[in-house]
């Protein structure tokens, strides 16, 4: 697949393994454990230009192949659940409905960017859910995991990863719900 990206506007994927420098050590020794890296694509940009929005406009990716990666946390009483919630870009992830109840909490919000980042290793901004603990859930929205090419982050600002979402739904602790992404508007 490496090399064949529709979606690439502008860009000009290289295969993630031969440029693990451009993407964090949680997210180099998820890509070395992963069966699929060869389906795994990353480009370098320019971080000030990683929002999905100006990244879009700027590189010529339609935002509909884009996906996002929000870390939740979820309370009850003293526990805390994290998970990653990867849902397009056009969408938001329904953090108060679908998740609190996989998440069994109470309360679920954001991750405070600080708790998000020190618990990745990922840059804000960057979160990808390759490479993220072990023992937290990936949910994805049903067209994530349906969508033959995904452009998202990569851990850090300064690149993207480019795959198809068949490879998300098989990371360890991926999750399929429906209903997770939610029209934005």
């Amino acid at each position: 697949m490496c090399g064949v990206w529709t979606i690439a506007g502008t860009l000009r994927p290289v295969p993630a393994a031969d440029r693990l420098d451009l993407v964090p050590p949680p997210v180099a020794a998820a890509l070395g454990a992963l069966t699929d890296a060869d389906r795994v694509s990353v480009v370098e940009i320019d971080a000030a230009l990683a929002d999905t929005a100006e990244f879009c406009a700027h590189y010529g990716v339609p935002v509909e192949a884009s996906a996002n990666c929000v870390i939740v946390a979820g309370k009850r009483g003293d526990a805390v659940r994290y998970a990653a919630c990867v849902v397009l870009a056009t969408t938001r992830a329904d953090v108060n409905g679908v998740v609190r109840k996989r998440l069994e909490a109470r309360r679920a919000s954001f991750a405070p960017m600080d708790e998000a980042v020190a618990r990745t290793g990922m840059e804000y901004g960057g979160i990808t859910p390759i490479g993220l603990p072990a023992d937290w859930p990936v949910l994805l929205a049903p067209e994530v995991a349906a969508a033959p090419e995904l452009v998202i982050g990569s851990g850090v600002r300064g690149s993207k990863l480019l795959v198809p979402g068949a490879v998300l739904a098989k990371l360890p602790g991926a999750e399929v719900l429906d209903g997770l992404g939610r029209a934005i508007g």
